[in-house]
């Protein structure tokens, strides 16, 4: 957990234990808001060109509900380690985190190496927290950008080839903020019988 969230529900350690003990899943992530109660992480997918990112970020929770996005557990390609629940033993197999990984992504790299060794992701909209998201990390946003830069270039030189699609999301939506909106023209050609 980083050291910048707030409880929202108090049972949320059993909701994501609960998930995590099952031999399929390799973690499980929570719903995170930003202070002024949009969501800040609702799990991940991997957006075009296989650059992650959090679905539903700056949504509001009641017009994401709307979707019925938040009504159900979900099984997606990443979870953030910015609260994530996992066995020690799946840590250990993938080798934890890729230390390369410095500022960023780290989390995303560990959540894909556990889909390769055929692992769920969960992530759960009943562990709900505030997130006051990058209180803790570099000040310094020139060096975190460049940082940033040069770690998501590696990332999708790694994962690209392995996942050129997001299977957990619908190829037919937009592949940009906000996501789950229909595409025009559509990005798959429907089969015609």
């Amino acid at each position: 957990m980083n050291d910048d969230l707030e409880v929202i529900t108090g049972d949320w350690l059993e909701e994501m234990v609960g998930h995590a003990m099952r031999a399929e899943v390799g973690a499980v992530g929570a719903m995170l808001y930003y202070p002024d109660g949009t969501i800040q992480h609702a799990g991940v997918i991997l957006a075009e060109r296989g650059i992650p990112d959090h679905r539903l970020r700056n949504v509001r929770k009641e017009e994401a509900a709307e979707g019925g996005y938040l009504w159900y557990e979900q099984n997606l390609s990443a979870v953030t380690a910015a609260c994530v629940v996992m066995r020690k033993a799946c840590f250990m197999e993938v080798g934890g985190f890729d230390e390369s990984y410095a500022i960023d992504l780290n989390d995303i790299d560990l959540c894909l190496r556990l889909r390769q060794r055929g692992y769920l992701i969960v992530w759960t909209p009943f562990a709900e927290f505030y997130h006051y998201e990058s209180v803790s990390k570099m000040a310094d946003i020139a060096e975190q950008y460049a940082l940033w830069s040069e770690e998501n270039s590696k990332f999708i030189k790694k994962w690209l080839p392995v996942f050129p699609l997001d299977p957990y999301y619908n190829p037919n939506l937009s592949f940009k903020p906000p996501y789950y909106k229909l595409s025009f023209p559509p990005r798959v050609k429907p089969l015609i019988r």
